[in-house]
């Protein structure tokens, strides 16, 4: 598997990913979850989307947003057929090596609260949870993980 930017001929594929990996999610939360309805075309040609190819393939996708003191995670897709492969984990520590490389000490993102699973999946990887609110229509879980300064990748 090898990380790379993603460009503009990903777009497409970027937003089947995306719908794919969330679709099971609409029937918990009763509505599309936020990131099936992004347009990724211009994250990707800002350049803060990253994907992960797998035999070619794009298998997962990480969008963040700079802000003054963090890296912000907007979105985080791993395709269904990758889940459980390290997908997540691999974009997750670029997510921390890039605000180490901006000299932000802190990622941060956040989960709709009915993706019970992710959760558990963010604390397994340090993130703490930092609060609970309604953003946008949605029941948001926000989380934040230091980063400490040091070696990049």
């Amino acid at each position: 598997m090898t990380t790379r930017p993603a460009g503009t001929a990903d777009v497409a594929l970027i937003q089947a990913l995306v719908r794919g990996a969330f679709l099971h999610y609409v029937p918990r939360i009763g509505q599309e979850p936020a990131p099936m309805g992004a347009d990724y075309a211009v994250p990707v040609a800002e350049g803060r989307c990253r994907v992960v190819e797998d035999h070619g393939r794009i298998v997962g996708v990480l969008q963040c947003a700079t802000h003054p003191g963090f890296l912000e995670v907007e979105t985080l897709a791993v395709a269904t057929e990758a889940q459980g492969r390290g997908v997540g984990s691999k974009l997750l520590e670029y997510a921390e090596d890039r605000a180490r490389e901006l000299g932000r000490p802190e990622v941060r993102l956040c989960t709709n609260e009915a993706m019970t699973e992710n959760l558990t999946y963010y604390a397994r990887r340090g993130f703490t949870e930092t609060g609970r609110g309604t953003q946008h229509g949605y029941r948001r879980v926000f989380f934040a993980k230091p980063v400490p300064a040091g070696r990049i990748g």
